[in-house]
């Protein structure tokens, strides 16, 4: 499945962003929906992943509380609700497709769209 993220930019600490994530050329309720993200110097780590039905999310402990993961199969979509940002928040933010089990692991997801940025300052 090709995927395609949107929605980064720059905000302020306190501020909100919706992420999106457009999904194409597969069965996209066919796969469990996760968002990684990479800072500078930094490795790409988990934020969070949603069931195939929607109906199951975990969260990186670091952004519980203020991230909400979401899908709409329907529309082949992807979100990520980010409110309550910090500095620590910036990063450029990926969405990934798994056709398998492993949820918070980046070697799991075997398709990944192009980063969209996200800045937050104080």
């Amino acid at each position: 499945v090709q995927l395609q993220a949107s929605g980064g930019g720059a905000v302020q600490a306190g501020g909100s962003l919706r992420l999106s994530c457009a999904a194409s050329g597969g069965t996209f309720s066919g796969y469990t929906l996760g968002w990684f993200r990479q800072a500078p110097g930094k490795e790409r780590e988990f934020v969070a992943a949603v069931s195939r039905s929607g109906i199951t999310t975990r969260y990186a402990d670091s952004v519980k509380g203020r991230f909400t993961i979401s899908r709409d199969n329907a529309k082949n979509m992807g979100y990520l609700q980010m409110n309550s940002l910090k500095r620590e928040d910036t990063a450029a933010y990926y969405c990934a497709a798994s056709a398998g089990s492993v949820w918070s692991s980046r070697t799991g997801y075997d398709d990944w769209g192009q980063g969209t940025q996200v800045t937050v300052s104080s």
